[in-house]
């Protein structure tokens, strides 16, 4: 049998670990000692990588880094809950990192902290968000960042022909890079025509597959077509549904979200609805 390529996030900090931590902390000093486990206990997810750094200044500690197909409302909670695992596990000052690929839905702002205050006591947890369509294309290739090279089409200036031929002659010119270009193929599939991408490109199914992010896409085309049918059936009892009702249903998973459609065809009025969502 033949081996499953790694094109997740391990796989790809792993490229260069040290230039990465040094951009996502923007500490040139900054060196990787170790890329750790990620599991605890009954958690374990393909797009968290944990690194165990050391800096003159500040000694050893850790790097959570979170790659994000797109930001989602549970993030914030996720984020503290994953600095608090790993600092209790490896007894380290934790430095957590959202790196989100695609913009999610106007609908949501992207926050970098999570903040609760419940019967007095309150809960805090800051961390970075690095937004990739920010990010400007060049950097990838002036740092360099081979980390980041399947990811140029999706980066600010980077959904060009020529820069994505460049960031695919950079992953060809390296024998451990160019088993990413199925998920350069991918990611640039977001912003050119298929055919063309295809023409320019591998397309190689079986190797997209082994991609955390691949199948975060499959899943959330049945997501949001689940939301939208829900939206509809609303709409079409009750008329012109808000924004903000919309936004209290990003996130639902596939069986909740069958769950309120059953809701959504029971209930007398939204407002009925409303009180079901909210509970």
């Amino acid at each position: 049998m033949a081996k499953a390529v790694d094109i997740g996030s391990k796989r790809l900090i792993n490229l260069a670990p040290d230039a990465w931590i040094q951009w996502v902390t923007q500490r040139p000093e900054v060196v990787v000692k170790e890329i750790l486990g990620s599991e605890f206990q009954w958690i374990s997810r393909e797009t968290d990588v944990l690194v165990k750094a050391y800096s003159a200044t500040h000694g050893d500690f850790l790097i959570l880094n979170e790659l994000q197909l797109r930001y989602t409302a549970q993030m914030p909670l996720r984020m503290r809950a994953y600095a608090a695992l790993a600092q209790e596990r490896y007894r380290l000052p934790t430095y957590p990192v959202l790196v989100n690929i695609l913009p999610p839905p106007s609908t949501l702002t992207i926050v970098n902290s999570y903040e609760q205050e419940f019967l007095g006591l309150r809960a805090i947890q800051d961390y970075r968000v690095i937004n990739l369509w920010e990010i400007d294309a060049e950097i990838v290739f002036e740092q360099p960042l081979p980390s980041l090279l399947p990811f140029v089409p999706i980066l600010r200036g980077g959904g060009e022909v020529s820069v994505v031929q460049r960031a695919l002659q950079a992953l060809r010119a390296d024998e451990q890079l160019n088993e990413l270009e199925s998920l350069l193929a991918f990611f640039a599939s977001f912003v050119l025509d298929t055919p063309l991408v295809q023409q320019i490109m591998r397309w190689d199914m079986a190797v997209l597959r082994e991609s955390p992010w691949y199948h975060e896409i499959e899943q959330r085309g049945i997501q949001e077509g689940a939301r939208r049918q829900l939206i509809r059936v609303l709409e079409q009892r009750f008329g012109e549904i808000s924004h903000e009702v919309e936004a209290r249903l990003e996130g639902e998973s596939v069986e909740q979200l069958e769950i309120l459609m059953d809701s959504a065809i029971a209930v007398n009025s939204l407002d009925e609805f409303l009180t079901i969502i909210s509970a």
